[in-house]
């Protein structure tokens, strides 16, 4: 019996604590660690917990800048006027052949062929026989750098053909 007296006042010293205990306040936490109130306060109206005076202050200088552009629209059944632009044409220059008597007609047409794009057998051969007979003769006229380039390859061939550029 006497171990039963022991284990019921036991019992009744413990419920007493577990009462106590469950009498605290709880409170309620911001993230940085401080009480904000204690719980129970906001039901029956009593103060907060007040925060911590130690505070940063921080200014913000806010600059507003507006640009505004108008854009004016014209109307689509108003033609547009554009400058009308000054396009100058390349200077030409003359491809001539000059004639040597050491060529050989059938070298000097098929190569004229080959190197001048716009040129055919027959006006090869015409422009052949009137630089044997005159010294020279106009193959056609070109722009500088093409007029250079078939003089080049004109002296390049074997046998070599003698041409020249001249200024039109």
């Amino acid at each position: 019996m006497l171990q039963l007296q022991t284990l019921f006042v036991l019992l009744i010293a413990t419920s007493g604590v577990l009462s106590f205990t469950t009498s605290v306040t709880p409170h309620a936490f911001n993230p940085r660690g401080t009480v904000l109130y204690a719980k129970g306060d906001e039901e029956t109206g009593g103060q907060a917990i007040a925060a911590p005076k130690v505070g940063v202050k921080i200014e913000t200088v806010t600059k507003d800048k507006v640009k505004s552009a108008q854009k004016q629209k014209s109307k689509t059944s108003d033609p547009v006027k554009r400058r009308e632009e000054d396009f100058e044409d390349a200077p030409m220059y003359k491809v001539m052949l000059i004639g040597d008597t050491d060529y050989d007609q059938a070298h000097v047409v098929e190569k004229m062929c080959e190197i001048l794009e716009d040129m055919d057998e027959g006006s090869a051969a015409a422009v052949y026989k009137q630089a044997q007979k005159g010294g020279q003769a106009m193959c056609g006229k070109y722009p500088f750098e093409h007029a250079e380039l078939y003089k080049e390859q004109f002296g390049r061939s074997d046998p070599m053909i003698f041409s020249d550029v001249q200024e039109d």
